[in-house]
Formats: structure tokens, C-alpha cells, sequence
């Protein structure tokens, strides 16, 4: 297979190049920063002169990305033409494979950089190279680089135990990966607001569907899986003494299920219902489904005559507390097995 040769990739903010020489400061520097360097495959301190084989290694290619080998690109902002981050390109099995990975500039982190950078990539290698897969490893704890790869549309893999060393350090990896397939269904998603929501009864026709329902990994620290959450629904246990009677439904958006939301109901010694577990499919999110969902739960426990609904989160990045606070919850001051207990007034 014959790799196209690769210019330089132009998105509404950033210019994706090949490095050029004068590169081997910028690159040298943001590898010596250990914020950059906490979750990668480098030590510090990092030699200049293994910044400088890294761009000479990669300028030597010209503009051939090697079939079976690797190649740094540079991320450059548009509006000032310095560079504020780098990519790494790996192709295997003679250009069929790719892996890619991203760092960018401390100072512009959080500006979706990352994202746009390894975006305009990956679409270069499905639609232009035309590999078949593409994928990234990282640390399992480097949630912000697994968020990035997430929203290209890739699904944890594989996770390795103790197969990764830096120096003296070990640590588990994790293999993030899309086929093609995978790519084009991921940019073809929906992206609108349905034009109705509503909690559906799970029944033998769709339990299939609502089984194969899943959030991102990066989310499950805070979302339980749905078989997770039919077993508590089956063996639902005590709260306070009380037994708790479970309450659950299929979201359905525009006739197609894209969530699952459970309530614990009210009982005559705790009489606030509680969101005991919410959950909208990875490829449905951002769509104002979760919004509209949560509409219809709080109306549902209002027509029950509660005056407030219950919930409680776990704090840390992807965390939904900043969901539910402009919803309205309030944090309650009571800590629940680690989670921030909340409450919406609905009285008023």
C-alpha cells in the first residue's frame, strides 16, 4: 500500500504540519514540562538531543509519512502561527494500521486543541490513506487524553496490566481504537434535539437494545452499566431499614432507545424519591436528551405528590455535578457511600 504524501492539515483554528527543524525548541520544552510528562513514555529531565533526532527523524521523511514507522507533526495556531502542541503518527502493516497520540502546550490545554488536531488526523488517514483502523494508548489515569479519544469515536479495547514502563515505573495501559466502520458511524451520529422524549417500558422486544446501551469508559466511574443496574433493580436491598422498591424505564428519543434512568420510589420512612441511576448511550450525548429525560422524572415525581427529589455524584472530571447544579440540585451537606447527596425543591 502506498501512502499519500502528506502537506499539512488546515481546521478552523490550527494548521497541522510536518515538523520542520526550528521545531526542536518548542518540542523539547513541552516534553520537559511535567504536567505534559506525567502520563507518557518519556523521563525527565528530556535530552535536547533526543528532541533533536525526534525532528530530524521526522524531516528526513519529507513529506512521506514511512508505511511502517513513525513521524511527528506539529500543531500550529492559526492566528499567530506558533506552534502549541504535536502529534505523533504511527503507521503499520504497510500503512493499513495507525496509531496516533497528542500533546499540547500547558498554557493551551483546555481549549480543544487536542481534539481538533486529532480530528482533522484521523480523518486524513480513514478518508484520504484509507487505513482500517486507528488507535491511541494511554494511561488509564490520563482521563483528559482518554476524553479526547472518546470523542473521536473510539472504545476502550484492552486493558493491559503492569505493561507499561518508564524508567523504574509501572503502570496498566489502555488500548483505545475505531475501525473505519466505527469512524463513520460515529461522524453520521445524530447531533440534533429530539422532538420527543419519553420513558418507555423495558419489555422481551427491547431489552436487547437496552442492554447494548453504554456510556464512555472515562464515565463509569460515575455511571453504572445497565446490567449493573437491572441486577440492583432484581435485588434492590434495604435502605434504613426499609425495603427499597426500584422504579426503571428505557429513554426513548424519536422512537429509538438511548438511555436508562432508575428511581428508588418513595417509601412511608423516606418519602423523597431518589435518581438512584441515570445513564444516555455514548452516541446519543449532547443532544439535550439527558435534560429532557430528567424533565420527565421530576414531573413524574411531582404527579406523585413528592416535594423534592433525591440524588447524589461522584466528584472528578466528567463528573455530571455540574449537570444536576444547573438543574437546579442542591447539595444536601450529607456524604453518601463517597457521593455528594443533593436535592431539588419541588415546591417551587
Amino acid at each position: 500500500m502506498t501512502v499519500p504524501p502528506f502537506d499539512s492539515l488546515r481546521t478552523e483554528r490550527l494548521v497541522v504540519r510536518i515538523v520542520r527543524p526550528d521545531d526542536v525548541d518548542p518540542l523539547w520544552e513541552r516534553r520537559n514540562d511535567p504536567s505534559t510528562a506525567e502520563f507518557q513514555n518519556w523521563s525527565l529531565p528530556y535530552p535536547r538531543d533526543m528532541a533533536r533526532e525526534v525532528i530530524e527523524m521526522s524531516v528526513s521523511c519529507g513529506s512521506a509519512p514511512p508505511a511502517n514507522g513513525w513521524m511527528q507533526l506539529a500543531i500550529d495556531d492559526v492566528a499567530t502561527g506558533s506552534p502549541v502542541g504535536d502529534l505523533a503518527l504511527g503507521l503499520t502493516f504497510d500503512g493499513r494500521c495507525a496509531e496516533i497520540g497528542w500533546t499540547v502546550d500547558a498554557a493551551h490545554r483546555g481549549r480543544g486543541i487536542a481534539q481538533e488536531a486529532a480530528t482533522a488526523l484521523t480523518r486524513w488517514l480513514f478518508d484520504t490513506v484509507g487505513v482500517a483502523r486507528v488507535q491511541a494508548t494511554m494511561h488509564p489515569e490520563n482521563l483528559a487524553s482518554v476524553r479526547v479519544a472518546e470523542q473521536l469515536g473510539m472504545v476502550v479495547e484492552g486493558h493491559t496490566r503492569n505493561s507499561f514502563w518508564v524508567g523504574d515505573v509501572n503502570s496498566d495501559d489502555w488500548i483505545l481504537a475505531m475501525t473505519v466502520d466505527d469512524w463513520r458511524a460515529w461522524i453520521a451520529r445524530p447531533d440534533h434535539r429530539p422532538e420527543e422524549v419519553a420513558l418507555v417500558e423495558i419489555t422481551e422486544a427491547n431489552l436487547r437494545r437496552v442492554f447494548r446501551l453504554a456510556t464512555h469508559r472515562s464515565q463509569e466511574r460515575f455511571v453504572a452499566p445497565v446490567a449493573a443496574s437491572l441486577a440492583a433493580a432484581l435485588v434492590p436491598g434495604t435502605h434504613d431499614g426499609e425495603d427499597v422498591v426500584p422504579w426503571y424505564r428505557a429513554i426513548e428519543a424519536d422512537g429509538e432507545i438511548v438511555g436508562f434512568v432508575m428511581t428508588a420510589e418513595p417509601t412511608a420512612g423516606e418519602p423523597v424519591p431518589y435518581l438512584w441511576r441515570f445513564l444516555i448511550d455514548r452516541m446519543h450525548q449532547r443532544r439535550g436528551i439527558g435534560s429532557m429525560a430528567l424533565d420527565l422524572v421530576i414531573d413524574r415525581a411531582r404527579a406523585m405528590g413528592a416535594t423534592a427529589l433525591d440524588l447524589s455524584w461522584s466528584e472528578g472530571r466528567g463528573s455530571p455535578e455540574a449537570f444536576y447544579l444547573a438543574r437546579g440540585f442542591v447539595p444536601t451537606g450529607e456524604i453518601e457511600d463517597d457521593e455528594i447527596v443533593a436535592r431539588l425543591d419541588l415546591t417551587r
